[in-house]
């Protein structure tokens, strides 16, 4: 049995594992109704409401809630509220996200498409090859310098076409008020961004072809191997070593807000470390807040512009929505997904890049010669347009699941609506999103959806439904 048909065999099993993990570790059952109580979060199994100062309240009366109106009635059965954007936003509210998106979404979709061209003309014709070639004769042409500065060639050059879709982008975010940066500081963010790559490419192509070239056939299984770590430790190193490139953080002071959240994190049984406050205001008006690290290192990390702009109660309901990433191992959960696609990646570029035909069109007699980089990138390009929709699903999935789990760590959703109807505005949300772009592209659940949830947690818990917002 040849090693490329061994190859394609590990290609499949792995590819199922990816299928079957996705299966067994994604939520699709994500409100504690669905859930077996096995499945459920010690926030979802805890009676009463918890305060922002970390006081506990008995729960609403079961007998009593509230209708959209505000006022008290006798609670009824009612049927889960439907999402609609004209509940909880003006019809002005829904032409803004929507008039941003429609101006934005060309220039982005024009960025995506150009970059998949690029690097199928790269990859397919003898042009990547011939690219890669030219930039390591002055270094004599060595296998090792068209390893090392392959993979960097082809990126920076696929940078530098694309650029300009990028700049446009980054008018409109201006045009709109959601960048605050200069041309200078967006610059120094491409840079950056570009220059971590290109380490990560020459380190990881360089290893690649030195395996290539001592275990010509059966290369891809300790690359397999590698890819899979190097998921793994990219997970864990990303918010040590990248996140401090990028924003500066800083404790929060002693105060109510830092006391209530450090509370809400040792109620949710995940004590953190620390409260950081990242300087996103000198990027961009957006809002957010995150979980970051691991175990002892484990911070919450909260955007200067939230703490500006929301309410104590608001920024809570976003940690807590963080918090349940951490309690639900989200970050564990997509950390294996990944490694498992990496390493099934792997195996199928040894498996079509071992085809003597795409090999042919890419100017190269076999996957031991570096040039090769530009096919293996191609492949690797094209996957990921088909494996984009998959990533979303599951991630909208995860999203609600965290959702439901703020909205029962906090049992305020009141709050929980108002501060998704502030995100929204902020960031400017498409409320009436196009169902295709939403599945192809969306990584949360819409806005409406996740205002809807809410209100139906409200109702399924016996609290006061939070009235329309508008």
């Amino acid at each position: 049995m040849s090693s490329r048909t061994v190859a394609l065999i590990a290609f499949l099993v792995l590819g199922a594992a990816v299928v079957l993990a996705a299966g067994l570790l994604t939520p699709w059952r994500t409100t504690p109704a669905e859930r077996t109580p096995a499945e459920k979060s010690p926030a979802e199994k805890a009676p009463g409401k918890t305060t922002p100062a970390g006081e506990t309240s008995g729960k609403a009366d079961p007998a009593r809630k509230t209708t959209p109106a505000g006022k008290a009635t006798e609670a009824t059965d009612p049927a889960p509220p439907r999402p609609d954007a004209a509940t909880d936003f003006t019809e002005a509210e829904i032409s803004r996200g929507s008039a941003f998106r429609a101006a934005l979404r060309p220039w982005s979709l024009a960025r995506l498409a150009l970059g998949l061209v690029i690097a199928l003309v790269l990859g397919l014709t003898p042009l990547g090859a011939r690219l890669i070639g030219a930039v390591a004769r002055p270094l004599g042409g060595s296998w090792w310098s068209e390893a090392l500065l392959g993979g960097v060639v082809l990126g920076l050059v696929a940078t530098v076409i694309t650029l300009p879709l990028a700049a446009r982008s980054e008018v409109l975010l201006r045009r709109y008020g959601l960048s605050t940066q200069n041309w200078g500081g967006w610059l120094a963010d491409q840079a950056k961004g570009w220059a971590i790559s290109a380490v990560l490419t020459a380190v990881l192509t360089l290893m690649l072809f030195a395996l290539v070239r001592a275990t010509p056939n059966w290369w891809w299984t300790w690359a397999a191997a590698g890819a899979a770590a190097f998921v793994f430790a990219a997970s864990f190193a990303f918010p040590v070593l990248i996140e401090p490139l990028f924003n500066k953080f800083t404790p929060m002071p002693d105060s109510p807000l830092r006391t209530s959240l450090v509370q809400l994190a040792e109620r949710d049984h995940e004590p953190v470390k620390d409260v950081l406050v990242a300087d996103a205001s000198r990027r961009t008006t957006a809002l957010n807040a995150y979980v970051s690290g691991y175990g002892a290192s484990r911070r919450i990390v909260v955007y200067d512009t939230l703490l500006e702009q929301a309410p104590p109660e608001q920024v809570e309901s976003v940690v807590a929505h963080e918090l349940g990433h951490a309690v639900d191992g989200d970050v564990v959960t997509g950390t294996v997904l990944g490694a498992l696609g990496a390493a099934a990646a792997v195996c199928g570029l040894a498996v079509l890049g071992g085809s003597t035909a795409l090999l042919r069109r890419a100017g190269v007699e076999s996957l031991t010669d570096p040039r090769s980089i530009a096919l293996l990138l191609a492949i690797a390009a094209l996957a990921g347009v088909f494996a984009t929709p998959v990533q979303g699903l599951v991630s909208r999935k995860i999203e609600a699941r965290a959702d439901e789990h703020a909205l029962a760590l906090t049992r305020d959703p009141e709050a929980f609506v108002a501060m998704q109807r502030g995100l929204a505005l902020q960031n400017r949300a498409d409320l009436r999103p196009n169902r295709f772009f939403q599945v192809w592209f969306g990584t949360h659940p819409t806005t409406v959806e996740r205002i809807a949830a809410a209100r139906a947690f409200a109702a399924r818990e016996n609290l006061p439904i939070p009235a329309p917002s508008r």
